[in-house]
């Protein structure tokens, strides 16, 4: 495996320590549907969590730009295939978590409700 495909497998369990050191319970890692992945899946409460982690090593990053339009409709497309697979009755969240620095001194940055699930646009009949 590529040196930054094993930086990036080290941030997602990192994540999964922050978060379940925060209450979450982990479900699901790299679930996929079709060509689209989720890289955690997690429950607190009534609400369903689908995690996108960012990996970086320094914090020169912006939100807004590394979760594009394209990226979110791909993370709300495969949230949709999981919920209608497994009908759980909870509530989605759409969170990113950025891991930024080295394994020795690292840093977590975790943004619940980083956005809303856009809805489809219908023409008139």
């Amino acid at each position: 495996m590529a040196r930054h495909n094993d930086y990036g497998k080290w941030g997602e369990n990192m994540a999964v320590e922050y978060l379940v050191s925060k209450g979450y319970a982990i479900r699901e890692r790299n679930w996929r549907v079709g060509h689209y992945e989720l890289d955690i899946i997690a429950t607190k409460g009534n609400r369903i969590v689908f995690v996108e982690v960012k990996t970086r090593l320094h914090d020169d990053y912006v939100p807004e730009i590394d979760i594009s339009p394209a990226k979110r409709s791909r993370l709300i497309y495969a949230a949709n295939g999981y919920l209608f697979a497994t009908r759980l009755p909870f509530e989605p969240q759409f969170d990113v978590i950025y891991i930024v620095g080295p394994p020795d001194s690292y840093k977590v940055e975790h943004i619940p409700d980083a956005f809303f699930p856009t809805l489809k646009k219908y023409g008139r009949r």
